[in-house]
């Protein structure tokens, strides 16, 4: 009979999150050749709300990935002398 594996660093938090988000984008964009890297975020939320963004959009004439963008940036500017 074997012993189960220990999974002790999987779940592990890293010590400096800033610069581990930081190097690990900056690692993708270089292996991917790009300038930019995107990532995906997946939220739920109610199809009510979702209704509501999607005719909003519409109406503004963008997408909701391209508004929800903004107003993701608007909500969480990088911080000054960050250099992305």
């Amino acid at each position: 009979m074997t012993t189960p594996r220990s999974k002790h660093g999987f779940a592990s938090r890293p010590a400096d999150p800033e610069r581990w988000v930081r190097t690990s984008e900056r690692s993708r964009a270089r292996a991917s050749g790009t300038d930019g890297y995107t990532a995906r975020l997946t939220i739920d939320i109610t199809p009510d709300l979702r209704g509501r963004i999607k005719i909003v959009a519409f109406e503004r004439g963008q997408t909701v990935a391209d508004m929800l963008r903004a107003l993701l940036a608007r909500e969480f500017p990088e911080p000054p002398g960050d250099e992305s």
